[in-house]
């Protein structure tokens, strides 16, 4: 499904503005995402994937205007390094102040961004308004579920809603780099 109904677009957004935990298709996988500065919604979404905290998460958007703010620390070279690869399946490792919410970024002081080619990624974050948490939707360790089938199998009613839309038709997630050293962290 390439069409994503204006109703699901709406009850996506609402689900994340109430706090609540949204199952979405990304580029490769489904995700499990939730607004990132409900510090209540994550812990939710950890709890639910039995994930630490300390590992930290990805963030997505829309667009490199909803990141913005979290490319400050950033040279000018590695700016351009940066958005050069978005919209699309790259995700950066990017540093942040102590200020940037300690549970998504976990024990570091970076966070992990990618601004999503997806047009249904691309869809929810814009009409949220602002990025939102995108990790697979899988227990720690576990398989990612493939279907919206799997997931409630898996997670049972601890997902609020799931989102009807299709995957991007990539075979592997998003490849994960360190914006200083260019270290690829996840091959993709």
């Amino acid at each position: 499904m390439t069409y994503l109904s204006p109703i699901h677009l709406r009850s996506a957004v609402s689900t994340l503005e109430q706090g609540g935990i949204l199952a979405y298709p990304t580029e490769a996988v489904w995700g499990l995402g939730c607004d990132p500065f409900n510090r209540q919604a994550v812990i939710k979404l950890l709890t639910l994937k039995q994930r630490p905290m300390a590992k930290g998460l990805i963030v997505v958007a829309a667009s490199i205007e909803q990141v913005e703010p979290y490319l400050t620390l950033l040279s000018s070279e590695e700016r351009e390094r940066v958005v050069s690869t978005w919209p699309g399946p790259t995700t950066w490792v990017v540093p942040v102040t102590a200020s940037f919410p300690s549970w998504i970024r976990g024990d570091h002081l970076s966070v992990a961004i990618r601004v999503s080619a997806h047009a249904p990624v691309q869809a929810l974050c814009s009409a949220f308004g602002g990025m939102i948490v995108s990790t697979s939707a899988n227990l720690a360790g576990k398989q990612t579920a493939k279907t919206p089938l799997q997931i409630v199998s898996v997670f049972g009613n601890g997902v609020d809603y799931i989102l009807p839309a299709a995957l991007g038709g990539r075979k592997n997630p998003s490849q994960i780099r360190d914006v200083h050293t260019g270290a690829i962290l996840r091959p993709s």
